[in-house]
């Protein structure tokens, strides 16, 4: 058996060259575009064939670091994901811990319910959601009002930059939690019903059981659901973009992903744009690699 897989060793690849030819027609090519046209001086005058194509080189890097506002949206961005992460993790976790101890019929109903937000298209939930807390007919407001809460009759949560991040910020949350929900479900039901009855038996309270037992059996799984979210959170566009009405007053809520939007289509700079991208594109990379290799440093298989 040996001697035939050495007699053979593109066998395996040849299994994975359509998938391969998938991922490169959908992944490298407009990768490879990206990062040429980041180097180019591409504008609507190279685009309607008015003026020639130029390289730059890394002046568009050097424009796009050069910018206060980028340094600005970059921080904010980065600050604005780490919180997202952070929260869906927790409440995802915790929504997954919560159906291991109801019965059948909370549990199913509790299934759909997170299932329901996670299919809703992302302009749907953002306009439901800006509903909610609109000034004028959202119930929120009117609900805070019949409590007694002072000044929050015609509060705009949207005006200010804080506020306006927080909302989205429940939204993202809203709609992406039930990935992470599902995931460490069904991780936590393949981990074998002895070990957490030992646990049980020897006392450990439920976030003992869930630090010492239940978190490390799943960290393979934790792995997955935090690059995930890492990924999704740093490039949210749609929630910033609707919610915020493309990025709050004088861009207070842009985002890196709203502000390449802006600068590629708005301002019809796509070289800036597409420079936007790739710094994006390394700093997932970046973030990504690093997690992997604190995680091979505390000795786990990746």
């Amino acid at each position: 058996m040996t001697a035939a897989r050495a007699a053979r060793p593109w066998t395996p690849w040849l299994y994975l060259a359509p998938a391969l030819a998938v991922l490169g027609g959908l992944l490298v090519y407009p990768v490879c575009q990206l990062g040429l046209i980041s180097v180019l001086e591409y504008t609507q005058a190279q685009v309607s064939g008015g003026e020639p194509t130029s390289f730059q080189g890394l002046a568009n890097y050097r424009e796009v670091f050069g910018d206060p506002q980028f340094r600005q949206v970059l921080v904010a961005t980065l600050v604005f994901a780490a919180a997202c992460v952070l929260a869906t993790l927790a409440t995802g976790c915790a929504a997954a811990v919560l159906l291991t101890r109801v019965r059948a019929l909370p549990r199913l109903a509790l299934m759909l319910a997170a299932l329901g937000a996670w299919a809703t298209p992302a302009v749907t939930g953002s306009t439901v959601w800006l509903f909610l807390f609109d000034p004028d007919s959202g119930p929120v407001d009117r609900v805070l009002t019949g409590l007694g809460l002072a000044g929050f009759e015609g509060h705009s949560w949207t005006y200010d930059r804080f506020s306006a991040f927080a909302l989205v910020l429940l939204e993202v949350v809203w709609c992406s939690f039930p990935f992470v929900m599902v995931t460490v479900y069904a991780g936590i039901r393949a981990i074998p019903a002895e070990v957490l009855e030992a646990a049980a038996l020897d006392g450990a309270s439920s976030w003992r059981t869930w630090r010492h037992v239940t978190a490390p059996m799943l960290r393979p799984v934790l792995t997955v659901v935090t690059i995930q979210s890492v990924i999704w959170d740093f490039k949210v566009f749609t929630q910033i973009y609707v919610m915020t009405n493309g990025g709050g007053i004088a861009g207070q809520n842009l985002t890196l992903n709203v502000y390449a939007y802006q600068k590629a289509f708005a301002s019809s700079q796509y070289s800036l744009g597409s420079a936007i991208g790739v710094v994006m594109l390394l700093v997932l990379l970046a973030v990504t690699l690093v997690y992997l290799w604190l995680l091979r440093r505390q000795g786990e298989e990746i």
